[in-house]
């Protein structure tokens, strides 16, 4: 029977080859024209620990990591002894005999599926690592697809090392031979999808990308988790495609450095995490005070302090829209999904550039280190280059006084490049007048200070028209209106449509612009709204918070999650589910994954220990079940 989608999930300590593992297995069914979204639940160390990668296939286009799992490649006990009891019947668990034994038995109607790794690759007693390359074999054959893929992938990865190519394939092909003469397949089985292609992208590859076709010159940052890949995206690609990288010796030179590219002309980016973003804020108020145009990104980890840096959180709003002291203008943007990290930098580099100010580009270790199947048609789209009122060349001005911060009825002011002829000016940190002269060292005039104010913040007036609408879907009668920001998307897309399914009218709102507030077409979808469930990564309800200030709207129920891991559209659905049968106010969802339990489950069939959630005023009670956990 065929079923629209699977969840495998690998696991195993690092330096067990979980990720190169997982991207293999994406590849090969990805050039066989399924798509998939991929997930990766990893600890902050170089070997040990446990990891933990999901990866959705689908004849269709998966839009998160799903929930169920219904195959798991285990590359250690510590895998098989945590994860077997998630499997249902039809499912199965493939292991190396020779390093991994079942402790306790399987769930009802769950398949064994013993692998006899070292009679399969004799190269396994130099490589342990090709256990992972049988595995991948073995399994490729259970959901019924083809071994081309595999083994197309296996020849592209390791196309200089012929030998490395002819082992691996060996490897592969008994796996995928032993399966079919030893294991039963799939209860769930996938398809191949003849002529359709995809990229298998992350969010921080998009980003490189986008800003890459957006015209960016200069990118600079110090690697911090999850951040890290967009430099190393762009590292390679700097000499092919003329952009400078550097890679600096803390976030102070790097936010600096890019502020000087930008203020020289050059359309700079740099990228962090939120402990390296604290560092940079005081920049933020001079990229502000100059008005020079900035990008930043920051990719949310869970905090505070250096807090959990491999895992994602959405606690960093607050810190956004508060970075810097004083009143200046600022914008800041959360794309909603991966492909939406292609386009957002340039927005992002257009906004910056046209209103003469900071961007700060919100996303998280969700959305930046996942991987997605994407069109590559959309990789494709022409980028619009707005450079605002930027001079790049002297203009005769034929005596006239050039005025860097002319007080103009839309607060923009003309930008020359340093160095143009006539075009003379000081850019200093402190308030200065019209013509960049100080007026904070001798004397502050008063009115010369507050025209000063209100000229930048009369900016912020005419940013709306340049941005996007707001994703909403759904009936607008809803019952429940389901509100998310930045990388939820996915998941409250899925989320409303089984609410849907049970009987439960649903819409959704997404919102990517939150600085400034779209708060006159959001106040219009959700006046009419009958119960609003804002759905958030965080403990506080920051976003809450913030469309209460910006609108007046208070939601009727809360749906927080901050242990690190992301939602997952079963928590979504059963949180919805108990506000609506108790009238509770706020859900707090706790993932069953990764190392939940204190103990393994052990003795009779699929026995496995309650999880359970703080139980309070506001707050539900959550029971273990392999279907309905939230």
């Amino acid at each position: 029977m065929h079923m629209r989608d699977v969840v495998i999930g690998i696991g195993g300590a690092a330096g067990d080859g979980v990720a190169s593992a997982g991207n293999t297995l994406a590849l090969s069914v990805a050039r066989q024209g399924l798509g998939v979204f991929a997930y990766n639940s990893y600890q902050s160390v170089v070997r040990g620990g446990h990891s933990w990668l999901r990866l959705r296939i689908a004849e269709h286009k998966p839009l998160n990591h799903g929930d169920q799992v219904h195959a798991v490649i285990a590359l250690n006990q510590d895998t098989l002894d945590r994860h077997m009891q998630e499997l249902t019947a039809g499912g199965a668990v493939i292991y190396n005999t020779a390093k991994v034994k079942p402790a306790y038995d399987p769930p009802v109607g769950v398949q064994l599926c013993p692998l006899p790794v070292p009679d399969l690759t004799p190269a396994y007693r130099e490589l342990p690592v090709m256990q992972n390359t049988v595995a991948i074999g073995a399994l490729l054959r259970m959901l019924g697809m083809g071994y081309e893929g595999l083994e197309s992938v296996l020849q592209s990865t390791f196309a200089k090392k012929p030998q490395v190519v002819k082992t691996n394939l060996e490897a592969a092909r008994a796996g995928y031979e032993y399966a079919a003469q030893h294991f039963q397949p799939l209860s769930r089985q996938l398809r191949p999808v003849p002529d359709r292609k995809w990229a298998l992208v992350t969010g921080n590859e998009l980003f490189g990308m986008g800003a890459a076709a957006a015209g960016c010159k200069f990118y600079c940052a110090y690697p911090m988790t999850p951040a890290t890949h967009i430099l190393e995206w762009f590292a390679p690609h700097a000499k092919e495609l003329g952009i400078v990288v550097r890679q600096v010796e803390d976030e102070l030179a790097v936010i600096n450095m890019t502020i000087g590219a930008s203020h020289m002309g050059v359309r700079a980016m740099c990228g962090t995490s939120g402990g390296g973003f604290s560092l940079m804020t005081e920049a933020v108020g001079m990229s502000g005070m100059i008005e020079t145009p900035l990008v930043v990104i920051n990719v949310q980890r869970a905090g505070p302090s250096t807090g959990v840096p491999t895992k994602t959180e959405q606690a960093d709003l607050n810190q956004a829209l508060g970075a810097s002291q004083g009143d200046f203008p600022r914008i800041v943007l959360a794309p909603i999904n991966i492909p939406d990290c292609f386009v957002t930098p340039g927005l992002a580099f257009n906004l910056a550039e046209r209103f003469q100010c900071p961007v700060i580009i919100l996303s998280d270790l969700l959305l930046s280190e996942s991987n997605e199947t994407v069109d590559p048609e959309w990789l494709m789209q022409p980028i619009e280059i707005d450079r605002g009122e930027t001079i790049f060349a002297a203009d005769g001005r034929d005596g006239e006084t050039y005025l860097r911060y002319k007080d103009t009825p839309s607060g923009i002011s003309p930008r020359a490049i340093p160095g143009l002829p006539d075009h003379l000016y000081v850019a200093a940190t402190d308030e200065h007048d019209e013509d960049g002269v100080l007026i904070s060292d001798v004397f502050t005039d008063p009115v010369r200070r507050k025209k000063m104010v209100d000229k930048r913040a009369r900016k912020m007036e005419g940013v709306l028209p340049y941005l996007p609408p707001p994703y909403f879907e759904g009936p607008k009668d809803a019952d429940v209106t389901l509100v998310g920001w930045g990388s939820t998307w996915g998941v409250l897309v899925e989320a409303a449509e089984r609410l849907r399914q049970q009987g439960i009218s649903t819409n959704h709102l997404q919102i990517k612009c939150l600085v400034p507030f779209q708060s006159e077409i959001v106040g219009t979808i959700l006046q009419n709204s009958r119960r609003i469930i804002i759905v958030e990564n965080n403990k506080s309800g920051q976003f809450a918070r913030h469309l209460r200030a910006e609108t007046g709207i208070e939601a009727h129920g809360h749906v927080r999650k901050y242990d690190g891991e992301p939602f997952e559209p079963k928590h979504v659905v059963a949180a919805v589910q108990t506000i609506l049968r108790t009238g509770q106010k706020i859900v707090e969802c706790l993932s069953e994954e990764p190392g939940w339990q204190t103990e393994h489950p052990s003795g009779a069939s699929g026995d496995w220990p309650g999880r359970k959630v703080t139980v309070g005023k506001h707050y539900a009670l959550a029971t273990g079940s392999r279907e309905h956990t939230h």
